[in-house]
């Protein structure tokens, strides 16, 4: 039986497998919401293809997406990622992950959890789209704007509004499945 996805999905096997298991699901773990920010980060002009193909390389390179060693990583550990073909060779994206997981730490000092700290501004709640089209389905968003603006503020890098839009889709915090996909109503009464 064929089942109805969004347009994007249909490119590859792993980004189909991808959007029926995981994109737009809720995200409450702190790892899998910094792994999502490592990840992404990574993506910024480039596809996210390319991103998830290199998804185990850079669980294994930063520690398992554990932001307490990410945080601990020093210029040696800078070098020995810009050497490893497995991840997106971008010093910058690198260092800035670094700083993240810094940042990622301080926010769940003052929060209690990241997850809190995002949720809050949806007040707990996945904002439901019902787009029909994906042409209709936004880059950025007023929340985008607010998230990346914030999270700037506290030192993020790479966490402009698109990148943080897309953050807001993958881990749940929007769900932004088209009406026709067969996610759309699972991912909604999550």
């Amino acid at each position: 039986m064929h089942k109805e996805r969004c347009p994007w999905a249909l490119g590859s096997t792993l980004e189909t497998r991808y959007h029926d298991e995981e994109w737009g699901v809720p995200v409450h773990d702190d790892r899998t919401l910094f792994a999502f920010l490592i990840l992404e980060g990574a993506q910024a002009g480039l596809s996210w293809r390319t991103v998830l193909q290199r998804r185990e390389g850079y669980e294994a390179l930063f520690a398992g997406f554990d932001p307490v060693a990410v945080a601990g990583f020093g210029d040696g550990d800078v070098e020995r990622l810009m050497q490893d073909a497995r991840i997106i060779r971008n010093r910058l994206k690198i260092t800035a992950t670094i700083g993240n997981a810094r940042c990622f730490q301080e926010v769940q000092a003052a929060f209690g959890s990241f997850d809190a700290y995002l949720w809050n501004f949806v007040d707990g709640r996945t904002v439901q789209n019902a787009w029909t089209h994906q042409e209709q389905v936004p880059a950025s968003t007023p929340l985008s704007d607010v998230i990346s603006k914030d999270m700037k503020k506290r030192g993020f890098r790479f966490v402009g509004s698109t990148i943080m839009y897309a953050y807001l889709q993958a881990t749940g915090l929007v769900n932004d499945h088209l009406v026709s996909c067969f996610r759309y109503a699972a991912v909604r009464s999550l």
